[in-house]
């Protein structure tokens, strides 16, 4: 079996990133524009899958791994099991009702302008974390959780734990509120 060419390889990885950045741009179009909350929620499924992939491209393997984990794996499920538990009142859908289309269409296309202006006029090659590859022992680019593991528990520890403390204090705030007071 022969072994692909650097260039053959770029040329896969391109379409590669095309394809998930395109199904990426569809389902989140989609997912604006559709009315039944059920296929949103779906669609944004779709989204999130493409969003991990291009992550993967892109050697992040550790961003898509949570991306997958949390995003996909927590709490799209708790959306669409809400949607599914409460989107049938009567046998009828839920349907969101459809306001300001002009305005969110307007303000999308404008983002849209200035995010691939930016991205068209940067330097992507000049990046730190593309300047800085590391290989492991047969070449292959390592991973990234092992620095970030190492970053995470030596230079932001207190930010870090700070932050579950204050989630921690949000959820107990949340459970709090959502207690029935007239039975207590």
């Amino acid at each position: 079996m022969r072994q692909k060419t650097n260039n053959e390889q770029r040329i896969t990885e391109t379409v590669l990133f095309y394809l998930f950045a395109i199904l990426a741009i569809l389902s989140a179009a989609y997912m604006v524009l559709t009315r039944n909350l059920l296929y949103a929620g779906f669609s944004l499924l779709i989204t999130l899958l493409s969003v991990a992939g291009i992550y993967v491209l892109l050697f992040a393997d550790f961003i898509a791994v949570t991306q997958l984990m949390v995003y996909v794996g927590g709490v799209l499920v708790l959306i669409l099991f809400g949607i599914m538990l409460s989107s049938r009142v009567h046998d009828k859908s839920v349907l969101s009702e459809s306001v300001n289309k002009v305005w969110g269409t307007l303000v999308a296309g404008l983002i849209l302008v200035g995010l691939s202006y930016t991205i068209l006029k940067a330097n992507i090659s000049a990046l730190p974390w593309l300047q800085t590859t590391q290989l492991d022992v047969l070449g292959n680019q390592k991973s990234t959780v092992q620095s970030i593991g190492i970053k995470l528990m030596t230079d932001v520890v207190v930010p870090f734990e700070l932050a579950s403390l204050l989630l921690l204090v949000a959820l107990m705030g949340a459970a709090y509120i959502a207690t029935d007071k007239q039975k207590v």
